[in-house]
């Protein structure tokens, strides 16, 4: 099965340099024989810096910045991508594009939940942006895995700390990160979410797949595996469902004119 996957980040890629490459090898790695994932970045310019993390910790800038979401989904379904995946833990705008879209649509923080209610009973998940933890909260209950949630805590080091680690020595990183796990996995987690891309690739590349018996997810490899699923059902006629509010797609026309009309909007 041959398709294509449009990869959307919530970094601008350019910026990132060895993480940029590092995601690049990942994705290569664990696409099936036949998948292209497109990598593609916020535009250059959308933050003051290369850490994305001082605006999507605030809800309305993230609501703002989600917004290149809908127009780079929308942009995929016009070039032929087979589906376009949210490569971001918060998963902005995933139901709003899938009410938009009729290729699949995949949420990097819903597809790693998800996956993690097969490995275990109940999973936590581990981030550098603290204020992510009521929002990941309210994410697992709207997904219908409050109860499989057994909570979202800080990993102690930050976005910079990781991009760092991939041009020097991880080795101390990847205790602290051992040790936050094991935080969560005394609470009671039996699969453990290393949140945010940059740390899943990092972790990945260290070959760090387990602590004490319990899986730390990778979470890119389930988001890429649920893409190429969905794309081969859709081939097979099993769709998404286009009922109600959530899913119901407005017609193209409308969607070319809202669009429009925005794009002039003082």
């Amino acid at each position: 099965m041959t398709l294509r996957i449009w990869h959307q980040s919530f970094t601008v890629l350019e910026d990132l340099g060895a993480y940029n490459d590092a995601m690049a090898a990942h994705l290569q790695r664990v696409a099936a024989p036949g998948t292209e994932i497109v990598m593609h970045g916020m535009r250059p310019g959308t933050y003051r810096s290369d850490y994305p993390g001082h605006d999507i910790r605030h809800i309305g800038l993230q609501y703002l910045h989600s917004m290149q979401f809908v127009h780079a989904g929308l942009q995929a379904q016009r070039e032929g991508f087979d589906a376009y995946a949210i490569a971001t833990l918060p998963d902005p705008a995933l139901r709003e594009l899938r009410s938009l879209l009729t290729i699949p649509v995949v949420g990097y923080g819903e597809s790693a939940m998800l996956t993690a209610c097969l490995l275990g009973a109940r999973f936590s998940i581990l981030v550098f942006i603290s204020e992510f933890d009521v929002l990941l909260a309210d994410n697992a209950r709207r997904y219908g895995l409050q109860e499989r949630l057994c909570g979202v805590s800080d990993v102690g080091f930050r976005f910079n700390d990781v991009l760092q680690a991939y041009g020097g020595d991880p080795g101390p990183l990847i205790e602290r990160f051992r040790a936050a796990a094991r935080r969560e996995i005394a609470r009671g987690a039996d699969v453990i979410i290393p949140g945010e891309a940059p740390l899943c690739v990092l972790l990945q590349q260290q070959g760090v797949t387990s602590v004490d018996g319990v899986p730390i997810l990778d979470s890119l490899s389930c988001w890429a595996k649920h893409a190429e699923m969905l794309v081969g059902l859709q081939r097979q006629g099993i769709t998404a469902s286009r009922k109600g509010i959530f899913r119901e797609p407005p017609p193209q026309e409308r969607i070319d004119e809202v669009c429009a009309f925005y794009r002039n909007f003082p």
